[in-house]
Order: C-alpha cells, then sequence, then structure tokens
C-alpha cells in the first residue's frame, strides 16, 4: 500500500499530501480508524479524505481501509531466526553464506545509491557548520561510528546521545546551518522518525540512512540513502552500511583534503605531546 501512495505522491494535489503522509506513517493503524477519527486527526473533511481514496483507485474510504486490513494480515509472520535463506541453505558452511549475502547486501546498495544523491549528501556535510547523528538500538552504535569517521577528517560532528536528555531536547539547539544524519532500520524507532521530523519542521535539513525508499523517515529527510540490510539472522546486517559509512568520511577528505591533513597533523601533534608526557 505505502508503494502505491508513494507512486501517486508526485500528482497528488499539495492540499492531499497531508492526508498522504498521514497514511503513510500510520498504515498500521488504519484498520482500527474510521473515517471521522481520520478526519479530526488529519484536520481534512470527510469529502477529501473519500477523494484521496479514490485518486488512489478505490471507491472510498471503507474499500482503501479494507484492502489495508488484508495487506496487513498477509504481512504479520512470527519472527523467523532465518527470514532470508532457505531451508537448504543451512547446510551451507555459515562463514559463506554470511559473507555472500552481504556481498549481496554491498552490490545491491551500490546500485540503488544514486551517484548526484550521495553528492548532495557530502556537499551538505561539508558546507554544515555541524553534523548530528542520530539512531537507536544498532543504529545508535552506527550514529557513533560515522560521528567519529567525519571527526576523523575535519568535520565537526557528533552523535545525539540515548539518555534522560531526548533526541528532541539536543534537537532544539540545532540551526538550519547545521545537518542531522539519522540512521533508521526495521523494526523502525518512532522517537527517530518523530524527532527527524521535528527538525524538518525546525528547518534543520536531515540525511537518512534506511533500508528503503518507503521506510517512514524518508518522508521528513532532505536527501536519502538507501542501504540494503538484509541478515540471515532477524537483526539487521551492517556490513553495507559499514562501506557506506567509510565511502563518505572517504569522500569528505577527498573533497576537502586541506582540511583532513591539517586535522590530522594536528591529531598527530597531540599524540606526540601526550606520549612525551608518559614516558
Amino acid at each position: 500500500m505505502k508503494d502505491l501512495i508513494l507512486a501517486k505522491y508526485d500528482i497528488i494535489p499539495k492540499k492531499q499530501k497531508k492526508l498522504a503522509d498521514y497514511f503513510l506513517e500510520n498504515l498500521d493503524a488504519i484498520p482500527f480508524l474510521n473515517i471521522y477519527e481520520i478526519s479530526e486527526a488529519t484536520q481534512s473533511s470527510v469529502a477529501s479524505i473519500v477523494r484521496f481514496t479514490k485518486r488512489l483507485g478505490f471507491k472510498g474510504y471503507s474499500e482503501f481501509k479494507s484492502e489495508v486490513t488484508q495487506s496487513l494480515k498477509k504481512s504479520l509472520k512470527k519472527l523467523e531466526m532465518f527470514p532470508s535463506i532457505k531451508t537448504e541453505q543451512l547446510k551451507e558452511y555459515t562463514l559463506n553464506a554470511v559473507a555472500n549475502q552481504d556481498i549481496k547486501n554491498i552490490n545491491d546498495t551500490l546500485q540503488l545509491i544514486n551517484k548526484d544523491t550521495f553528492d548532495n549528501v557530502i556537499d551538505l556535510i561539508l558546507k554544515s557548520e555541524r553534523v548530528f547523528t542520530m539512531g537507536l538500538g544498532i543504529s545508535y552504535l552506527l550514529s557513533q561510528i560515522l560521528a567519529y569517521q567525519l571527526n576523523q577528517v575535519g568535520i565537526d560532528a557528533s552523535f545525539f546521545r540515548n539518555d534522560a536528555s531526548s533526541f528532541f531536547d539536543q534537537i532544539l539547539f540545532a540551526t538550519n546551518r547545521d545537518l542531522i544524519i539519522a540512521f533508521s532500520f526495521p523494526p523502525y524507532s518512532v522517537d527517530t522518525i518523530e524527532a527527524a521530523k521535528f527538525a524538518k519542521d525546525k528547518k534543520v535539513p536531515v540525511i537518512s540512512i534506511t533500508n528503503k525508499i518507503s521506510s517512514p523517515i524518508t518522508f521528513h529527510s532532505k536527501h536519502s540513502l538507501i542501504v540494503k540490510s538484509e541478515n540471515m539472522l532477524f537483526t539487521n546486517s551492517f556490513s553495507a552500511i559499514s562501506v557506506l559509512i567509510n565511502a563518505i568520511a572517504t569522500e569528505c577528505a577527498k573533497r576537502d583534503k586541506k582540511r583532513a591533513e591539517r586535522i590530522l597533523k594536528e591529531f598527530n601533534q597531540i599524540l606526540e605531546k601526550y606520549n612525551q608526557v608518559i614516558t
């Protein structure tokens, strides 16, 4: 259903894009909401909701709701230990199987990321006063790695901490001269998505690194870098994500070699001074 809405998104009248955004972000709740609740939540008329669903090819909201319900029922599956491989593949040497899956992730990612989009992301990073990274779960660790890598090449980068200070508190001090890079992978964190929306509303540009173009955070992002994270287990693989992080830092260093060399020189001087103190 998300793909259907996305396919029509560019031709939907501006006034109805609010409805499109709401449906995309709340598809899981649609089976439990009537048209009047949708109207209240979106501040849209009942007639507008009916017209919107008709643009998608349905007779009205009732048929749309029924289709969403059936679609969700089909997608509800028990958590599987090995969701992305066939049973016979379990007999393969595990190291080979995992490596082959990660190689496929990397190759698929290379096909998914548009060069112009990648270049635009690098441009934004280099011209921003500060770069903030954020994510929860495994994405929290990835955000730390990206911030560290960017620091190494002279970018003023830091990650939003996952503690008593919420993402919203930290975004509050960001400006439109800064940049937020958000990691969002299944199961998508509502906190990360809402934080990205808050940043967008504050005119702080957001770059998302996620697993598909229809993931919720993409609707609050200036640019999205799509990375395949398929795994033999039920978690996300971060091999292709690691390649992307390394590529971002490397390209930043290539684009502003003087800054990267200056930071490296200063870092080495600090190390030398520190070593002299402790010897």
